[in-house]
């Protein structure tokens, strides 16, 4: 492990060391977590969503109840 010097506003500072003690982390520990986690974040592919298709018609199709998962089961497999 190396050690490095790090300059912080006071209040970032007393608001961190509080904080990495209500979550039993000492300062060090945070300060890797919050990198490693900003790390990934940024690195993360982002996710692009195509829109959905969207089709003319009148709505749900009759028996279709989309608040049960079993009878709408049942008008998928046309039974």
């Amino acid at each position: 492990m190396s050690r490095t010097t790090i300059r912080l506003p006071a209040d970032l500072l007393a608001q961190a060391q509080a904080f990495a003690g209500r979550t039993d982390r000492s300062f060090t520990q945070l300060v890797a977590d919050a990198l490693r986690y900003e790390m990934q974040r940024v690195e993360a592919p982002t996710r692009v969503s195509e829109p959905l298709p969207v089709y003319g018609g009148q709505g749900l199709r009759p028996g279709v109840d989309l608040a049960n998962n079993a009878a709408l089961l049942d008008v998928m497999d046309g039974t």
